[in-house]
């Protein structure tokens, strides 16, 4: 079984294999072909040897967390041979702590979990897949081309569904919204912000190719140059770009009341030079909130699901910008200008 892999703490191990073992029963009773995995910044960190971890007894870990297979058997009746579906990437610590004993593995208070293609779990990225029937998500047939999608979209669902529950400490009405970052992330945090009713800005810094263009597809404005430029104060921010520059300024603009997510994860140890006390200072009169976001639990999957089924397919299938074949694995990992999406194909 082909299967692209790499050694952790070895800088660029990435080989694809033709004999990795088929996926033992442990992983899941639910037997699944893959189709496609999307690629990401989190593999390609894993391939720079910044983190990763194998499976006990393993010294290889499979990558891999952005998946779509369809069902080959599922002995427990929960699924049909050919039903599309895509697998949570974090599964709950065993001790558990309190969030993962009640489902809510995305909240984690020990750091015990453990990831699919990331962490101590091998991924997605090979021929066939187990998953236990809780684990596998179940998607629209519609979505056979774009299905692969639905794990950026769980954590941007994540992300809305937490905006709205700080929001919710007082009376908000709010209309505007900046989405700082055009990558998929980005893009889909603005797909769901525009199926809200909101009032959609992008800032990014493509001033061409198909980035401008999927966003004016959503009802969005597109913006360049910096935050500070802008000419409107947003009552939400989702930042996308872990850009330290861009983290500081849109806490300082976001408006009254409002609420900041953070989705990107910014580089260890680089540092900006801010007025701390001024920027301490709006916050608390100006009652803001900032918070940050990561991984989904299976309430927030669902949600994906649902916002992919009601999205414009076309404009799903147009954020897939390379699809590359399993053989041309190098390829697929090698990020090229004008990038959002790039889809492994099995």
């Amino acid at each position: 079984m082909r299967a692209v892999t790499i050694t952790p703490g070895k800088k660029d191990s990435l080989q694809l294999i033709d004999d990795a073992p088929e996926p033992p029963p442990e992983e899941g009773p639910v037997l699944v072909e893959a189709l496609a995995v999307g690629v990401c910044g989190t593999d390609r960190e894993i391939i720079a040897a910044d983190y990763g971890e194998a499976p006990p007894g393993d010294d290889y870990l499979i990558l891999g967390h952005e998946s779509l297979g369809r069902v080959l058997e599922d002995p427990t009746g929960t699924f049909r041979p050919g039903d599309l579906v895509a697998a949570i990437v974090r599964h709950p610590d065993p001790v558990p702590c309190p969030n993962c004993a009640v489902g809510e593995w995305d909240m984690c208070r020990n750091g015990l979990y453990t990831e699919c293609g990331i962490k101590a779990r091998h991924g997605f990225a090979r021929e066939r897949w187990r998953a236990e029937p809780g684990f596998a998500v179940p998607l629209d047939p519609a979505l056979s081309e774009v299905g692969v999608l639905l794990e950026p979209t769980s954590i941007v669902a994540k992300a809305w569904e937490h905006i709205a529950v700080v929001g919710a400490r007082a009376r908000w009405e709010p209309e505007t919204v900046l989405i700082t970052g055009a990558g998929p992330i980005g893009l889909l945090a603005a797909l769901l912000g525009a199926q809200r009713g909101l009032t959609i800005h992008v800032l990014d810094r493509a001033e061409s190719g198909p980035k401008p263009e999927l966003a004016g597809r959503l009802g969005a404005t597109y913006h360049t140059g910096s935050v500070a430029d802008l000419d409107f104060e947003p009552d939400i921010v989702v930042e996308c770009t872990g850009a330290p520059p861009v983290v500081v300024q849109v806490i300082d603009k976001v408006g009254r009341d409002g609420v900041v997510c953070l989705t990107g994860v910014s580089a260890v140890g680089e540092q900006v030079g801010i007025a701390a006390g001024a920027l301490n200072r709006a916050v608390v009169l100006e009652n803001n909130v900032v918070f940050g976001s990561v991984n989904a639990n299976r309430r927030h999957w669902g949600a994906a699901a649902d916002a992919l089924s009601e999205a414009d397919q076309a404009w799903l299938a147009d954020l897939i910008t390379r699809r590359v074949p399993a053989d041309g694995y190098a390829e697929a990992y090698a990020p090229r200008d004008g990038d959002i999406k790039v889809v492994l194909g099995f």
